[in-house]
C-alpha cells in the first residue's frame, strides 16, 4: 500500500536496545523527500577515525500478514514500478499521512484494505529489518487466522491490485518459478515455519473440497 500524500504516519514499536553505535554521525543533510520517502546523506566517522559518507533511506515502518486458511494463503497482486512487473506478495503497508496506531491495527487495517478479509485472531511472527545495510525501515510480521470475507478498500495508488486464495503447496511453487519475489513475503513464510517447528502455530491442513485455486500464471 502507497498512502496518498504527506509523509506515512507512524507505527508504534519498542525500539531496540540502546547501544553505543560504532560509526558516528558528523552532519546529516536531506537529499530528497517525497510523501512516502526521504534520502539522507551521512557524513559519518568510523571507529578507526576513519572519514566517508553513508547514503540512508528513511521509511516507516509497515505491517506484513500472513492471511492463512484452508491449507494455504490469500496473495495480493500488483504492479510494482521499481521492477517494472507485476508480483504476488503477502498484504502489507504502513499507515497513511497523519494516522498511527499499534502494529496490531496496523495490521488489521491493511488486510481488509488490500482483501477485504478480517482477521478474527492475528499472532505476531517477529519484527524483521528490511535492507539493513540502506533503510531504516522495520516490518512487523503477522499471521491472520479466523478470516471473514468483507469488501476491500483499495487506494489510487493500488490500482489493478488483485486478490486471489493458493494452497500452501502452489505458494511455494510460485517462490521457486519467480511469481513471488519479494523478501518481506519470504521472510514472514520462514518466520511462520519457525513459529510453527516450535509449536507456537498449528494450521489447519489442506482440504480437498476447496474450490480450484485462481489462476496466477507465471510472469
Amino acid at each position: 500500500m502507497v498512502s496518498s500524500g504527506g509523509q506515512n504516519g507512524g507505527v508504534q514499536t519498542e525500539p531496540p536496545p540502546t547501544t553505543e553505535p560504532e560509526i558516528r554521525t558528523l552532519s546529516s543533510s536531506v537529499v530528497y523527500s517525497d510523501n512516502w520517502s526521504r534520502l539522507r546523506r551521512d557524513e559519518i566517522e568510523r571507529a578507526d577515525g576513519s572519514k566517508g559518507t553513508y547514503a540512508v533511506v528513511e521509511r516507516d515502518n509497515f505491517a506484513l500478514i500472513v492471511p492463512a486458511e484452508n491449507g494455504g494463503f490469500h496473495l495480493v497482486e500488483e504492479y510494482r514500478h521499481p521492477l517494472g512487473r507485476r508480483g504476488w506478495s503477502f498484504p502489507q503497508g504502513a499507515f497513511p499521512n497523519g494516522q498511527t496506531g499499534t502494529p496490531e491495527e496496523l495490521a488489521r487495517t491493511e488486510l481488509a484494505q488490500e482483501t477485504g478479509l478480517r482477521a478474527g485472531k492475528l499472532t505476531r511472527l517477529g519484527l524483521l529489518a528490511v535492507a539493513h545495510g540502506m533503510a531504516n525501515q522495520y516490518g512487523e510480521h503477522w499471521l491472520a487466522t479466523d478470516l471473514t470475507q468483507g469488501e476491500p478498500d483499495l487506494e489510487p495508488e493500488e490500482l489493478g491490485l488483485r486478490h486471489a486464495w493458493v494452497s500452501r503447496e502452489e505458494f511455494e511453487t510460485m517462490i521457486r518459478d519467480g511469481r513471488i519475489v519479494d523478501s518481506a513475503t519470504l521472510a514472514a513464510y520462514a518466520l511462520l515455519l519457525m513459529a510453527e517447528r516450535r509449536g507456537e502455530v498449528r494450521l489447519e491442513s489442506y482440504s480437498f473440497d476447496m474450490p480450484d485455486a485462481p489462476d496466477v500464471p507465471p510472469q
